[in-house]
């Protein structure tokens, strides 16, 4: 199913407007250091998120992985870098549209549609990572939040990324998050992370939150106490370390 024109439009307001407010947040010092990632500066999420911007520009030119990737960048300029990615990456999104077939790593998904998603959320996060650094955080968009939760619980934690086994967290529990009228079920063992949409089951734990704070939460963006929780407190801390695991 194509996505609407007005969700498109939606994802290509909002990467607009967090990477623009990236850029100007970082226009406060790249030395600065990002509290929620261990030996980042502002200058790294810059060139971080640069680079991405650029991988996605490739991909849909391509429909394929980019090989070889990354290229050497580390002579540009950090900020002229970010603001021609920012730039390339909207014109390749507007130019592909979102019926594109292309290279992604959703099993459920492959076309350009889900760039538009995925770089609006990745602009959200890392804006939030330069703002936290100079301590000028701004909220996200609601829409954005709870849509960035569905994409890290559904897609991300419930890919099938723990066949082997893998895990430093094999976690034997379910839990729930609920947020702002929206629910997710989370069954967790060492092989294997099953999302559900709803309240169905019991549960060893739960978190809740409002959208903002809850996937700043998840992203591991903010302090554990961010969030309320119930039940199983050590569920809720191994649950967020795996969650961590499928986002490194």
């Amino acid at each position: 199913m194509s996505m609407p024109l007005e969700r498109a439009t939606f994802y290509l307001d909002c990467l607009r407007s967090d990477s623009a407010r990236l850029a100007e947040v970082a226009r406060l010092g790249l030395p600065a250091d990002v509290p929620s990632c261990e030996g980042w500066t502002v200058e790294d999420v810059v060139r971080h998120t640069a680079t991405v911007y650029l991988h996605k520009v490739e991909v849909l030119r391509l429909g394929a992985l980019p090989q070889p990737w990354p290229p050497d960048l580390t002579e540009r300029d950090p900020l002229a870098l970010y603001d021609e990615a920012r730039a390339k990456v909207v014109a390749a999104l507007e130019q592909a549209g979102t019926d594109l077939k292309t290279w992604t790593f959703s099993p459920y998904d492959d076309t350009s549609a889900f760039w538009y998603r995925r770089m609006a959320l990745e602009s959200a996060v890392h804006r939030v990572d330069a703002e936290q650094a100079h301590d000028v955080v701004t909220p996200i968009d609601r829409e954005l939040a709870l849509d960035g939760i569905d994409e890290l619980l559904v897609l991300m934690l419930g890919g099938p990324w723990w066949e082997e086994g893998d895990t430093k967290h094999p976690v034997d529990a379910t839990i729930r998050v609920t947020v702002e009228g929206r629910s997710w079920t989370i069954r967790l063992d060492a092989t294997s992370a099953t999302v559900t949409r709803g309240q169905d089951g019991e549960v060893d734990a739960e978190v809740f939150g409002d959208a903002d704070a809850a996937f700043l939460w998840l992203w591991g963006r903010l302090p554990l106490d961010a969030v309320q929780t119930a039940g199983d407190d050590s569920v809720v801390q191994a649950f967020r370390a795996r969650v961590a695991e499928c986002t490194t």
